[in-house]
């Protein structure tokens, strides 16, 4: 194994543990371990940038724009008071319900933005 997959691996070892630790938020030590691996000549910044699916960032990001609208409205705690007073207040049939919201929820949308809806 050559010097530069060494440094690689310990970048990557200690940015997991630093993520882990949850003492500084992931999102710094991400972009941190980034700069460090272009910063020592590891990987150049076109291969780096080359490796960013921009797509999926553009979803990512309209789909969080769409969640904050739509909780701003309250339709999410609607649906929420509503599932409960239909239940009547039974935690197993909340959790059946709420299983449910996500499943129909998953059907038209893909995984990530089911989880955006469901988890606020």
């Amino acid at each position: 194994m050559d010097n530069q997959a060494i440094i690689a691996i310990i970048v990557f070892l200690l940015s997991y543990a630093l993520i882990i630790s949850e003492k500084i938020h992931r999102t710094i030590i991400a972009i941190s371990g980034a700069v460090l691996m272009i910063g020592l000549g590891i990987i150049n910044q076109s291969t780096a940038i080359h490796h960013i699916d921009f797509n999926t960032l553009g979803l990512l990001i309209g789909m969080m724009i769409l969640v904050y609208v739509t909780s701003e409205t309250g339709a999410f705690r609607y649906v929420a008071i509503w599932s409960a007073k239909k239940v009547k207040g039974d935690p197993l049939k909340i959790l059946i319900a709420f299983a449910l919201i996500t499943a129909v929820a998953s059907a038209f949308l893909d995984n990530v933005t089911t989880v955006l809806l469901m988890v606020p």
